[in-house]
């Protein structure tokens, strides 16, 4: 049966974790979703991972909606979540086109990086029918403003301000918070203070579910290893059971470790 919003929330329910992966074309897509992996997330990252850019800004609307059908195509029943790409939902207006396209290119759910400044954006998509996941803690999008990819969330202030964006975008109709380059200790407070799911990256194991980038996951991006990423295609045979370990680790709370997580 196909993987929904409701899904995932029954799994927060019930304690029971969750796997996300990106994807970028239909036959990774079939891969990841054949093996188990609840969420496939064609992200923004394709424009370091695939285009070879040194951030993810100038990924475009069609660079997202082309590899969304794509991913569409060879999806067989995971949840398809696809990025908002910078500067395509700066106003509520052009969040609404921008979500329109994808989807209509096949997602089910978008994702949108910011705060509780997002809140009316996030209301108005809901009403509409599009379901949403804000994106808190270490944005890309905004990289040049932090002054580089940094954990969020270490000081109190910056951390009280993330539980009450979560709250306030929660409250506002958003259906996943996920968190990146967090403390464990603030993702968990997160995680217990919102009824919908949050998935965290380099969040610690206390979230309600896992995303990483595919190709981190399989040890075939080049340069800098973040903290937070395990090669789990080391030691194995295939790619399908690097995948499954992946989400075996996950769903029993093995990944992410101490070695993976940020204090």
């Amino acid at each position: 049966m196909a993987v929904t919003i409701n899904t995932l929330k029954e799994m927060k329910q019930s304690g029971e974790k969750f796997t996300c992966l990106t994807s970028y074309d239909a036959s990774f897509a079939q891969l990841v979703s054949c093996a188990g992996v609840e969420v496939i997330l064609i992200g923004d990252s394709l424009g370091m991972v695939l285009q070879g850019n040194d951030s993810t800004l100038p990924v475009s609307i069609e660079d997202m909606a082309y590899h969304t059908k794509c991913v569409s195509n060879g999806n067989q029943g995971a949840l398809l979540m696809a990025d908002m790409p910078f500067m395509s939902y700066s106003t509520p207006e052009q969040a609404m086109d921008t979500a329109a396209c994808l989807m209509q290119s096949g997602a089910h759910i978008v994702k949108l990086e910011g705060g509780s400044w997002l809140a009316e954006t996030t209301r108005l998509l809901s009403e509409r029918g599009i379901p949403t996941c804000i994106h808190l803690g270490l944005t890309p999008q905004t990289v040049n403003k932090m002054g580089g990819y940094k954990v969020q969330g270490r000081q109190d202030e910056q951390a009280n301000n993330m539980v009450d964006d979560a709250i306030n975008l929660a409250n506002a109709g958003a259906d996943i918070i996920l968190l990146e380059c967090v403390p464990a200790s603030l993702a968990e407070k997160i995680s217990s203070s919102v009824d919908i799911p949050v998935i965290g990256i380099g969040a610690g194991n206390k979230t309600d579910g896992q995303v990483l980038v595919l190709h981190d996951m399989l040890g075939v991006t080049s340069g800098h290893r973040p903290k937070f990423v395990k090669n789990f295609l080391e030691g194995s045979n295939s790619v399908t059971s690097a995948i499954e370990s992946y989400i075996k680790d996950v769903k029993s709370g093995e990944f992410p470790s101490e070695e993976h997580t940020f204090k």
